[in-house]
């Protein structure tokens, strides 16, 4: 019933497998990304250089060595310090079971010697960036935007071959270019006027403080419009988290407003459910709330669906009115990202004898401020077709929509006939099926043609000579609906994400303190475990079940102890408390590969193939044969013992 365990697994100082983020981050410094961020994605052939001398000294010997291994075998010593996590770490005991008291018991001691531990390890740590600081050489900070090892990682879900890639299409907005909160905050300010000024709300909200808040919204929300919660949704449908305003509500208004099992029917859902999936909604995400706020804070009445609704709108107005893209442009330094490495990227590919098409549904006067910024005045040379004001994700579905001509000096339509797309020149609206038709010349030279791989180029109204209805056609996005799901539901192509949140979780999961409560939510589920084997099948008496909630109370804190490490309300994007959430599922659904900027493709061959490391799915798959409960005993007496 019991398996012996590998306290590497619990140990501050060790993951339990070797994978890209060990070749760039300090063991002392690595966490469980692979079951917290990565669904279990490989980042394949490690593309960089293995650690440095010091950092293998982190893992074999002082800091990183396995904290909780006694020498010789001896039973370990966790000493009496006072711990500052008492509360969260004392365990119930059961007033008439004695074995199960005394499973409480053990697991307790294993956790305190753990939570005595980190703090050495934490210590240790402060100690080592303190001296390279201060050294001659110099230390340089990793920034979690820029740099950090996850940033520099693709992950995949599924087996991708880029060698077999002939057509790689890319996204603008958060994909080729990225922005700095500025944007955000200036698209709150504009959108909060807009309330006012057209929608007659209090002029007192201008001056009540509301800016947008960067720790509030993430990407993944939906917004009910009946309630006006923000609601985090788990891939179940199950709203695991919601916010009214800036307040958390509580559990039991959960299971009321949605029938006592926190879900809606699909019909429900599609009628009161505002999705809230890319970066740009996090304004619209953080102003519904604050509206909110504003109106409870002064005991204003109000309708939720009719703030939601003019929230909404004034958001869609502040894009559609092309107000703010125009201040992006007069100030590009202001608002975008500096993306070095991106020329290099496009230059590689390019080289490679890959095709490049920019699809893009901003203007083109905006994109050509933003790319002449982040790759320079002649940045249109390394494309193939530039497309602007696109429409995503009509684009995908329209059948009959014609090009246009957009003059790069002008920047005003030529209205007449498309017959074939020139490298150089500038487009404007379009569809897929007519990108087909206007690049014949592409049909000729494909490697390996759609009919071939299985992909019914007639049946899709693209023309039998088409080779774009197939997954040699790799489109890079940052939004899921806009730019992925119907290019890989209609067509085949494979796609890839780009996730900045993935780099700034793992960077987050990678501290001491995170690690530390990840094990600690461990060692409480396998103590549960145990506890239920010990009593059996038989009916759970009172002190069962209050030994059982107190427990699984410890583990709901710990939770909540790591949505406040994330620094925001909801917790990671990709979990909604314990489970995948709907974003995680969507990401690994329709996605094929993900990474946090398009700059980390930098460190992979144009031929590279990615492996994914573990697409199991149900509980059966990853447990194997093995039993579902660690042995304590070995713990205690061994710190570790190896399968």
């Amino acid at each position: 019933m019991f398996r012996r365990f590998n306290l590497g697994l619990l140990g501050l100082a060790t993951l339990d497998r070797t994978d890209t983020v060990c070749a760039f981050v300090p063991a002392s410094r690595q966490s469980l990304a692979r079951g917290s961020v990565g669904f279990g994605a490989s980042t394949s052939t490690s593309p960089v250089a293995p650690p440095t001398d010091e950092e293998d000294n982190l893992s074999s010997n002082g800091v990183g060595a396995n904290l909780l291994n006694p020498p010789n075998g001896e039973a370990m010593d966790y000493g009496d310090e006072p711990i500052d996590d008492e509360e969260l770490i004392s365990l119930p005991r059961h007033s008439s079971n004695g074995r199960v008291s005394n499973i409480l018991e053990k697991a307790e001691t294993v956790l305190r010697g753990l939570h005595r531990q980190s703090v050495k390890v934490q210590d240790a740590l402060e100690e080592e960036q303190i001296e390279r600081e201060e050294s001659s050489e110099g230390y340089e900070k990793v920034d979690a935007t820029s740099g950090s090892p996850a940033n520099e990682c693709v992950f995949a879900n599924s087996y991708i071959n880029l060698g077999r890639v002939e057509t790689i299409g890319f996204d603008y907005d958060y994909t080729l270019v990225t922005y700095r909160p500025e944007l955000l905050e200036l698209i709150y300010d504009m959108a909060l006027k807009r309330l006012v000024n057209d929608k007659q709300y209090p002029v007192e909200m201008l001056h009540a403080d509301m800016a947008f808040d960067p720790h509030f919204s993430i990407r993944g929300l939906a917004v009910d419009r009946e309630t006006g919660w923000i609601c985090h949704l788990s891939y179940t449908h199950k709203v695991a988290v919601a916010w009214e305003g800036r307040n958390k509500v509580k559990r039991n208004r959960l299971f009321e407003e949605y029938s006592g099992k926190r879900a809606l029917r699909p019909d429900e859902r599609k009628s009161r459910l505002k999705p809230l999936n890319d970066r740009f909604s996090m304004a619209e995400c953080c102003l519904i709330a604050d509206v909110a706020q504003f109106f409870k804070d002064r005991n204003i009445p109000f309708c939720p669906r009719n703030a939601v609704n003019d929230v909404l709108k004034a958001i869609g107005e502040t894009h559609i009115s092309g107000d703010f893209h125009r201040m992006v442009a007069e100030h590009p330094e202001k608002y975008f990202n500096e993306s070095p490495h991106l020329k290099t990227v496009l230059e590689s590919l390019k080289a490679s004898g890959k095709r490049l098409i920019f699809v893009s549904n901003s203007p083109f006067w905006y994109v050509d401020a933003g790319m002449s910024y982040v790759v320079g005045p002649n940045w249109r040379n390394a494309w193939d077709v530039v497309i602007v004001s696109a429409g995503k994700p009509a684009f995908y579905t329209e059948n009959s929509r014609p090009f246009r001509e957009v003059s790069a000096k002008t920047g005003r339509i030529k209205f007449k006939k498309i017959t074939e797309l020139e490298p150089g020149e500038v487009y404007t609206e379009g569809c897929l099926r007519e990108l087909t038709k206007c690049l014949p010349r592409w049909h000729d030279d494909a490697d390996v043609s759609a009919g071939e791989l299985g992909y019914d180029t007639q049946s899709q109204n693209l023309g039998a000579s088409s080779n774009l209805a197939s997954p040699n056609v790799l489109y890079i996005g940052d939004s899921l609906f806009a730019d992925l799901v119907d290019a890989k539901r209609e067509y085949g192509w494979t796609t890839a994400a780009v996730t900045p949140e993935v780099g700034y979780e793992m960077e987050a999961q990678s501290k001491t303190r995170f690690v530390l409560s990840e094990r600690t939510i461990n060692l409480l589920l396998n103590c549960l475990r145990m506890v239920q084997a010990e009593l059996g099948n038989g009916p759970r008496s009172a002190d069962d079940i209050a030994v059982m909630d107190a427990v699984e109370n410890l583990v709901s804190k710990w939770r909540d102890e790591q949505t406040d490490m994330l620094k925001n309300p909801f917790g990671s994007v990709f979990r909604a408390r314990f489970q995948p959430s709907l974003f995680a599922h969507s990401l690994k659904r329709y996605c094929d590969l993900y990474m946090s900027s398009v700059s980390a493709l930098r460190h992979y061959s144009p031929q590279h193939r990615f492996y994914p490391d573990d697409a199991r799915l149900l509980s059966h798959e990853v447990r194997g044969i093995e039993g579902e409960c660690w042995d304590l005993e070995d713990v205690l007496r061994y710190g570790a013992v190896d399968e």
